[in-house]
């Protein structure tokens, strides 16, 4: 098999990218190792920012976002005893829309056969080939037989454990991380939200989020050490510290229920450099991880999806052999910057082992500080919304 561009991963951003890419009549096909129901059962972001709307909008695969969706003009961050709101239409005149991973993953992947995105699933053992020259290539397994696909360009979106990244020589690429001492104890219930918006929160005892997927439906975290086991933690431990976490505003509005899904996720910031090695492209959790803490993770991958496809599409329908080399800077500067905001959020509203009371003193000063200044939290909701692309 012959493409201009074979893309590895059918997640949101492998799928997404992907959809760009036919409507510009680029010829390009996507190759994922799961199932599409493995896909779909992954659990994950459910906050877009105005850019991957606007990409749905783009495409027409917009109208199930835009009647199910919930568009928020605004979230709060608490300091156990108080709701500070940051009201981000009014402070930056953009919205935020509650829309989980799982449905936008659903509608690009529905509309494949529509639009003439092949995308082949259950491909195992993925490699990359040659991705310093200008024929790479790809092969895989597939029923028993070994398959190749030819390309001019390969794009990795295959996540943190995908083999595209490590397709690329350690002489070239540098890694920066930082591994946080506690995992996000996650619980999905049938139950409607304690808050028509988000709520952050930062109590003496650890953080916790209140969130939602729908009207009917919560999501909800507490922050727990990372030797904290699931078993450990029944539906109702975790609403009960939820109670406490969340403070008596919130608690008071708490609907519980049956847990649907539960799990603890590690956090961690991570990036690697460059973005681009070759004829190879990465985007999404295959070049940088962020903690969840900013909403930041599914709509920064669509950021290098938008990079990624304005730089192929001049490639290729314009002839500009320098938009190419030119995508890992301008997908890098963007990646900072979020990765910046989500660490910065993640030390004011989590605990670490490491912090003892003159700490705590100071997270409660700085919360103070955006409960009196409008420009604190302006530059906090500009962020949120997400930066300019």
């Amino acid at each position: 098999m012959r493409k201009q561009v074979a893309i590895i991963g059918a997640g949101p951003a492998g799928l997404l990218l992907g959809h760009l890419l036919r409507a510009e009549g680029i010829d390009c096909v996507v190759v994922e190792r799961q199932t599409g129901e493995y896909v779909l059962s992954r659990i994950r972001a459910g906050v877009l920012q105005q850019g991957t709307v606007a990409m749905m909008e783009r495409l027409g695969l917009d109208a199930r976002m835009k009647q199910e969706g919930l568009p928020h003009d605004g979230f709060n961050l608490a300091d156990g005893e108080r709701l500070i709101r940051i009201d981000i239409k009014a402070l930056t005149g953009k919205q935020v829309m509650v829309y989980g991973q799982t449905e936008l993953t659903r509608d690009l992947m529905e509309a494949s056969e529509e639009r003439d995105l092949e995308v082949i699933y259950q491909a195992a053992d993925v490699a990359l080939h040659d991705i310093e020259s200008n024929a790479p290539y790809i092969t895989y397994t597939k029923d028993g037989a070994e398959h190749r696909i030819d390309a001019r360009f390969i794009v990795g979106c295959d996540g943190f454990h995908g083999p595209s990244r490590q397709a690329i020589p350690a002489s070239v690429g540098q890694t920066f991380e930082r591994v946080y001492p506690f995992g996000w104890l996650g619980i999905l219930a049938d139950v409607p939200p304690c808050n028509h918006e988000l709520i952050y929160a930062h109590h003496e005892r650890g953080f916790a989020l209140a969130s939602q997927r729908s009207q009917t439906r919560s999501r909800y975290y507490i922050d727990v050490a990372l030797t904290e086991k699931l078993e450990d933690w029944s539906d109702d431990r975790i609403w009960d510290e939820l109670s406490i976490r969340l403070g008596p505003d919130a608690a008071a509005h708490i609907t519980r229920g049956p847990s649907i899904e539960k799990s603890i996720a590690p956090l961690r910031s991570f990036v690697f450099e460059p973005m681009r090695h070759g004829s190879l492209l990465l985007c999404g959790d295959a070049a940088h991880i962020v903690p969840p803490t900013g909403a930041k993770g599914l709509n920064l991958a669509a950021s290098d999806v938008h990079y990624a496809h304005e730089a192929l599409t001049a490639f290729f329908r314009k002839a500009d052999n320098d938009a190419i080399p030119a995508y890992s800077s301008k997908a890098l500067r963007r990646v900072w910057a979020a990765e910046r905001f989500s660490w910065s959020l993640t030390k004011l509203m989590h605990r670490f082992p490491e912090d003892g009371p003159f700490e705590r003193r100071m997270q409660l000063a700085e919360l103070d500080y955006i409960a009196s200044s409008e420009h604190a939290r302006r530059v906090i909701a500009e962020n949120y919304v997400g930066l300019p692309v």
